[in-house]
């Protein structure tokens, strides 16, 4: 997939006020700083379309960006050790299970991952509450151009392993990427160009 267009439409906190329409949407969620921001902009190609930081939770709202004017990339306020107040965190958390439990319009969701760090227990919680709600997911691990192919290979393993443990039949589908680098930008947007020429063939999406 080329991205030709990526336009920032509305933020909101409230899930009744996203886009009223009928366009499917991939929404992006990991835990603060793990690259989010840089990652949205890689895959659109605008070097600032999502706003960046050096401060972990920049991101506080439901964010909607319109791509190719067919899809909704939606990026979602990260989870864990952004610091912001504890009311702050609880709205937070309330809207993100808001959206994924409510949003019709809600294909698949993308849990990033620091590859460089052994499984994280706010990581998996989030994995299998997502699995628990049903919500169509896939994992995006981030930052692999900052060890070595080795090591990814033994951080994925790790994960699949802990999953498993959890009771889960198998891993989730998986991406590796670097936004440095560009890695893993061709597979991600193909997947999401197979499965939205799916949605539009049997969905009827316009």
């Amino acid at each position: 997939m080329k991205v030709n267009t990526a336009e920032f439409i509305i933020s909101n906190s409230d899930v009744a006020k996203c886009p009223n329409e009928p366009l499917p949407e991939y929404a992006f969620i990991g835990r603060s700083n793990v690259g989010k921001s840089s990652l949205i902009n890689m895959l659109t190609g605008r070097n600032s379309l999502a706003k960046t930081s050096a401060k972990p939770g920049k991101t506080q709202l439901i964010n909607h960006f319109k791509i190719n004017s067919n899809w909704f990339l939606v990026d979602l306020p990260g989870y864990g050790y952004a610091r912001v107040s504890k009311k702050a965190k609880e709205t937070f958390q309330k809207f993100i299970t808001d959206y994924f439990e409510k949003r019709e319009q809600l294909v698949c969701g993308f849990v990033l991952i620091d590859i460089r760090l052994e499984a994280q227990k706010i990581d998996l919680e989030f994995i299998n509450y997502l699995g628990e709600a049903q919500v169509p997911f896939c994992i995006i691990f981030t930052k692999a151009d900052k060890i070595s192919k080795g090591k990814i290979s033994q951080h994925v393993a790790a994960y699949r392993k802990q999953l498993l443990a959890n009771n889960w039949e198998e891993m989730p589908q998986y991406f590796v990427t670097s936004s440095t680098e560009g890695t893993g930008r061709d597979e991600l947007l193909n997947y999401i160009d197979t499965v939205n020429q799916e949605i539009f063939k049997n969905q009827g999406f316009k």
